[in-house]
């Protein structure tokens, strides 16, 4: 790995906003740059940060196969962003004002049957 690419990793890794994959990712891709000593080796990277080692390696392989744009970014669904919520507030409303309510004679308690009724 080059000094700019290391120097953006690590810019990168300084953002409040930056996701713990992309974070976990940084630190194997800086924890196993030969150019930049020391390197460690796969259990000590996975006991250092929580990783498993067949993550380690995917996260290895993918940087030698696509590069470090390829490996920091994450793969979201074309479809993420049209998902819609099930239930939105006033529905969650309604259904936490029955919950919170008694319970309908012959019954002990709330079940999801009697509260999709």
């Amino acid at each position: 790995m080059t000094d700019d690419e290391l120097k953006r990793l690590n810019k990168i890794l300084r953002q409040k906003n930056t996701s713990e994959t992309v974070a976990n990712r940084i630190l194997i891709l800086k924890d196993m740059d030969a150019n930049h000593p020391p390197v460690k080796t796969y259990k000590q990277c996975a006991s250092d940060h929580g990783i498993s080692e067949p993550t380690i390696t995917n996260v290895v392989r993918k940087f030698v196969n696509e590069g470090l744009d390829a490996t920091i970014k994450l793969k979201r669904s074309i479809n993420s962003d049209n998902a819609q919520r099930k239930v939105d507030g006033r529905v969650e409303a309604k259904l936490l004002e029955v919950a919170c309510g008694p319970v309908p004679k012959g019954h002990s308690r709330w079940t999801l049957r009697l509260l999709e009724a």
